[in-house]
């Protein structure tokens, strides 16, 4: 049986929000590099494929579109990049990959910035571009003003996405560009020979000459290639639009379904945006769901929580992607039956962090296993190489070279 893949999103002390006040969170270590290096080192017993960083360039609110002044809940984060190579030297195997906004953040930067987190990880490097939701966040740079959602638009993706279209458009020449500066180096450009006083072979360096519809790069890149080539490209997606960003340049795409039917018919809406953006059936797309989960050994005790978290916050909680309360048993079921409508994996956001966590790691991993679905140990030094993905040549390279399977 083909194995399964399986992440976490890590944001904060959970995902619920007031997480912070659940017995076991740890609030007063939100902003200490050990909490989150004990957090990845936990994600990696378990032999998970990568876990990835919440940003934003706003301080979070209980509003999609909204800045708000609640003090009862978490605010404020860590830089994602930053925080993922602080960790790097701390694990061996897991995939760590960071959001970056890229509506205001130049891809010169970006690209730089996940390379270096290459080299620092030795190839495990991912990376979740992400646009800004909030007109607010703008007023953090004053370089330029964004489309404002409405409270009619929040409550439909396709709205969101249409409101935002321009956005996700400059997204998409960002990754693109991102990816021709991660190429700009080819792998053996760097000749470092102190005989002959030559540390780099020029003409292996080249100049990306982007030009698009918002901006223009030249090139090259001041970080040679990274060691996975192309570290990972992955794409949260709610939408058409969206949909077709992760189409034209994600490795994986995260779907947010609420049940088999669902996954479905999101499955669907992925497959006619391959088609309108034309990809390559050579150029695999790993698909991944988005699933909130509260887990308990015992049945009815992880329900239970999530209803005292939501007394607490005054309000039920609600979210983008499907909400799980059970047993590891339970969700392990939910998992394979998802699995057979055509996904590969799952990103599992933690109600509540370390719990929730430890329960993926300590739970639903030995479930998985026991039925013939989950590793036993990591078989890869890269995060592509965990995904079965290739390692690809450089698109500057003479005619011929070909990347390795890693």
């Amino acid at each position: 049986m083909t194995r399964l893949h399986l992440s976490v999103a890590l944001d904060g002390t959970g995902w619920h929000p007031a997480a912070w006040r659940e017995p076991g969170a740890r609030p007063a270590d939100v902003f200490k590099a050990r909490y989150w290096a004990d957090l990845v080192r936990e994600a990696e017993r378990g032999l998970l494929d990568f876990v990835t960083f919440e940003d934003t360039l706003g301080l979070q609110s209980a509003a999609f579109h909204l800045t708000d002044d609640r003090t009862d809940q978490v605010r404020g984060r860590l830089d994602a990049v930053l925080l993922a190579a602080a960790i790097a030297p701390l694990t061996s195997h897991i995939g760590l990959v960071p959001t970056t906004n890229v509506t205001h953040t130049e891809p010169f930067h970006v690209a730089s910035g996940i390379a270096s987190l290459d080299f620092a990880s030795r190839g495990r490097a991912g990376w979740r571009p992400q646009i800004t939701s909030r007109a607010s966040d703008a007023a953090h740079f004053g370089r330029r003003t964004t489309p404002r959602l409405t409270s009619e638009d929040v409550l439909d993706s396709e709205l969101i996405a249409k409101r935002l279209r321009e956005l996700f458009g400059e997204a998409r020449e960002v990754v693109e560009a991102v990816r021709r500066l991660w190429d700009s180096w080819e792998d053996d450009a760097e000749i470092r020979d102190a005989a002959t006083g030559r540390f780099i072979d020029r003409d292996k360096l080249h100049y990306i000459d982007f030009e698009g519809e918002h901006f223009s790069i030249r090139g090259p890149s001041i970080t040679p290639r990274p060691p996975q080539g192309q570290p990972l490209v992955t794409v949260l997606a709610h939408a058409s639009t969206p949909y077709e960003l992760a189409a034209a340049g994600a490795d994986v795409v995260y779907l947010t379904p609420h049940s088999r039917e669902d996954t479905v018919a999101r499955l669907g809406t992925l497959g006619r945006a391959l088609a309108v953006v034309g990809r390559p059936a050579a150029e695999p797309l790993k698909v991944f769901a988005d699933l909130v989960v509260f887990l308990d050994d015992e049945p009815g005790r992880a329900a239970a929580r999530k209803r005292r978290l939501d007394e607490l916050d005054g309000a039920e909680y609600a979210s983008d992607a499907e909400i799980f309360t059970g047993t590891p048993g339970e969700l392990a079921d939910l998992l394979l039956d998802w699995r057979e409508v055509g996904l590969d994996g799952f990103r599992l956001r933690p109600g509540v962090l370390p719990h929730d966590l430890a329960a993926i790691t300590g739970g639903l991993v030995p479930e998985l296993r026991r039925r013939g679905v989950f590793r036993s140990a990591y078989e890869a030094g890269t995060l592509r190489g965990l995904l079965g993905l290739p390692r690809p040549a450089s698109r500057y390279a003479p005619t011929g070279a070909t990347g390795v399977t890693l």
